[in-house]
């Protein structure tokens, strides 16, 4: 039997590893470096906590449920899980991005992996023509979808076509929508990855990362990879991820109705330019993200009319948490170009439309009529 979504976030797909008899419904925390083998041959099926362990093994197939995949691995953090997908390439290769991303990403890719000779285009996936950039030595395309701060929405079915159609991967950053919203695999993607420390986790209480796929050769690829590296996701992180995806679902929907009533008091407010959140009719993505996802989600990055108000609202903050990072139970606003992409260069900044009068909400549980206080004091 296949379970709903809700069912998943608490067992998978119900697939029980015989690792512990207790009937525990908290799943156990192996916090053990390494595992005793009753003798020559004889192997409880772990060796090493660096390659597996228990605890981080049931967070893994609970993710790989969620999004419907074969296999998922648990990292340190979600750069880590990107940085071990960047691995699968080799100098020389070539990957287009959108030009919208995290700016922890953009960073790593031309710190790190331009100096290990791969290379990168990034483009505006809304309006640019994929196909116009796909060369000989392509070998992937990532996007993130919303993307990171400016809630461009992409057609993951469609780009993926085009991915198989040159027989290049297709990698979705899922972070924004998490599997409870969105599922890239399902859509033709050939990797997902995830900060898990943002909504999976959903408690701002630890750093977590993820990368899915339903190849087997992949898979094996990053299991190696993973074990080579020593990335992966330590016990007692791995059991508050498992105890934080429980209530993803409430979370998830709790968040995502907040975030439409603060989206409507925003386009009321005359200090405000423009909002950008997927579920506005007329966003550019309005209607590809409803046909690809069963929710907006709860983030919204809103311009508002000058740096000085930008300021101002930073300073003035109490309910809501002036902060980086996103998806807590906790509503908090960043601030991208001194933050989350304070690395871009200017040009970069203004070619995405980061400007200095640009925020981002990632939006919590708290009672919305609390939240609307907070931003009418804040606005004044």
């Amino acid at each position: 039997m296949e379970y709903g979504i809700l069912t998943k976030c608490l067992y998978g797909n119900g697939k029980k590893l015989q690792c512990d008899k207790s009937g525990a419904l908290s799943f156990p925390i192996y916090q053990s470096a390494t595992f005793a083998h009753y003798g020559v041959g004889e192997g409880t099926g772990y060796d090493y906590s660096r390659m597996q362990n228990p605890t981080r093994q049931q967070l893994e197939h609970v993710i790989s449920s969620l999004e419907q995949g074969s296999d998922a691995f648990a990292f340190s953090s979600g750069m880590a899980a990107i940085s071990a997908v960047m691995e699968l390439f080799h100098p020389g290769d070539h990957i287009i991005t959108d030009k919208d991303l995290y700016g922890g990403s953009r960073r790593l890719f031309h710190n790190i992996n331009e100096k290990n000779g791969i290379e990168f285009s990034h483009i505006d996936f809304q309006t640019e023509m994929l196909e116009d950039f796909i060369l000989e030595h392509t070998k992937a395309i990532l996007i993130e979808t919303p993307s990171n701060p400016m809630m461009g929405v992409i057609d993951i079915y469609k780009t993926a076509e085009i991915a198989k159609k040159y027989g290049i991967l297709l990698i979705v950053d899922n972070t924004f929508l998490s599997p409870y919203f969105q599922n890239p695999l399902s859509l033709g993607a050939d990797i997902v990855v995830h900060s898990g420390t943002k909504f999976l986790g959903g408690h701002n209480d630890t750093l977590a990362g993820f990368a899915v796929t339903n190849s087997d050769e992949i898979a094996q690829k990053l299991r190696f990879i993973l074990k080579t590296t020593g990335a992966g996701l330590a016990p007692f992180d791995s059991w508050l991820i498992l105890r934080g995806i429980k209530t993803l679902g409430l979370r998830m929907e709790k968040s995502m109705q907040n975030a439409i009533g603060i989206v409507e008091w925003l386009q009321k407010e005359k200090k405000v330019s423009k909002v950008y959140y997927p579920g506005l009719k007329d966003n550019l993505g309005y209607e590809v993200c409803k046909k690809q996802s069963r929710g907006f989600g709860s983030m919204i990055t809103f311009e508002v009319n000058t740096k000085e108000t930008a300021l101002s609202i930073l300073n003035k903050v109490s309910l809501i948490h002036f902060a980086e990072s996103l998806g807590g139970v906790e509503t908090l606003i960043t601030y991208p170009i001194t933050q989350t992409h304070a690395d871009l260069s200017q040009r970069d900044l203004e070619s995405n439309g980061i400007t200095d009068k640009i925020l981002r909400l990632s939006v919590g549980i708290e009672d919305i009529k609390d939240l609307i206080c907070e931003l009418e004091f804040i606005f004044k």
